[in-house]
């Protein structure tokens, strides 16, 4: 294999060289520039406050700090509300897949009468929605203010997490669910042990973006728990430290009167190494997590080669 696919680079014609050699540019360009945003902030976010407003700061730090992590880790709740997210993140991502997985394989059975009707009126509340004022009544008829449960059970049914499932069950090949059932299985038995792990690529497609989601909400944190410190989720409380800064910032004349008569200047933030800082500790569980899934996605373009 190595002799045959040094000879085919010894024989490329011109054109080929050509190709690769603009091919390789071009991904080269593109990976800078997914990347430098991200290295940017974490640069940013990694030097010190007063010296980052000279700007200039690219892909390194120029007067390299722990600062702006240690002021936000500061305070005492931080690591609580860590622990809330990651609970909120690891079970409203498993019970919204298997609840939505659940409906869309009901959905997608060519026997079931409703089909049609269950999944216009699905698709009708992408387009219609009661508002925000609705859906605080409803949380609060329903009990889950001051709830951990409020940040899981209003979400547990996303239609656009429905059809995207549907839409990879109805491409599985018949025949493996029908031999399902004439070995005896039922519908919940065909559904847990042939179509989940058919259909893992696009769980963990939907898993991801469920998981996403769920990490950065903190509006309804907002809305629903604000009053409880104990189910404060940690965007949350970033959100409140970014606030508290920039509240800071401008309750003085300018930067310099704020901090005037401060011996060590190299301890200062703002709010833009704050924000930074959030942004890179917001984002790395996520960045963490992908790794894992990346396989299911390779996965899934190869899944075509089981029809027959």
């Amino acid at each position: 294999m190595a002799k045959s696919t040094a000879a085919y680079g010894r024989f490329k014609s011109p054109g080929d060289r050509i190709f690769d050699t603009i091919n390789i540019i071009f991904m080269l360009c593109l990976t800078v520039v997914t990347l430098y945003p991200f290295l940017n902030t974490l640069a940013v976010s990694l030097n010190t406050a007063n010296d980052s407003i000279k700007g200039g700061i690219y892909l390194l730090p120029r007067e390299f700090t722990w600062d702006n992590y240690a002021y936000v880790f500061k305070e005492a709740t931080i690591f609580h509300a860590t622990l809330i997210s990651i609970l909120r993140t690891v079970i409203g991502t498993i019970l919204t897949v298997f609840c939505c997985s659940m409906v869309a394989y009901t959905i997608s059975r060519p026997e079931y009468v409703l089909r049609k009707f269950v999944s216009i009126a699905f698709i009708l509340t992408m387009y219609f929605s009661g508002g925000l004022i609705p859906n605080f009544l409803l949380v609060r008829e329903l009990g889950l203010m001051d709830s951990f449960w409020v940040y899981i059970i209003p979400g547990l049914i996303g239609v656009f997490n429905v059809i995207i499932i549907r839409s990879f069950i109805e491409g599985l090949p018949e025949g493996i669910l029908e031999s399902a059932r004439i070995d005896g299985a039922g519908e919940f038995t065909t559904f847990l042990r042939v179509v989940v792990p058919l259909c893992l690529p696009v769980l963990a497609t939907v898993s991801l973006f469920t998981a996403v989601s769920q990490w950065n909400s903190w509006f309804d944190v907002f809305l629903y728990n604000s009053s409880n410190v104990d189910l404060s989720t940690l965007q949350y409380e970033l959100m409140k430290i970014l606030q508290n800064s920039n509240t800071s910032l401008n309750s003085g004349n300018d930067y310099a009167s704020m901090f005037a008569g401060s011996e060590n200047t190299a301890n200062l933030v703002t709010p833009t190494s704050i924000r930074a800082t959030m942004t890179i500790v917001a984002s790395v569980p996520i960045i963490l997590v992908y790794p894992f899934l990346q396989k299911y996605f390779v996965q899934g373009m190869t899944l075509g080669g089981v029809k027959g």
